[in-house]
């Protein structure tokens, strides 16, 4: 089941497919008990891109940075 539409975000962010999967992937695995906040934080993150207040490159290297 999907909650969000954070792909159309990621989209008009100019978010690659391979790195939004990668970030998707990310908050699923943080949030293993809860799909729905895991997407949640994902839209968040693709709203923070789109805005130009975070880069992927910054988002992907801050989830490597807490699972590490």
């Amino acid at each position: 089941m999907r909650y969000f539409d954070y792909e159309t975000i990621a989209r008009e962010a100019g978010i690659p497919a391979d790195k939004l999967a990668r970030l998707a992937r990310s908050f699923a695995e943080e949030e293993p008990n809860d799909s729905m906040l895991a997407e949640l934080d994902t839209m968040r993150a693709c709203m923070a891109i789109q805005q130009g207040r975070l880069t992927i490159e910054e988002a992907l290297n801050e989830l490597h940075a807490m699972a590490g």
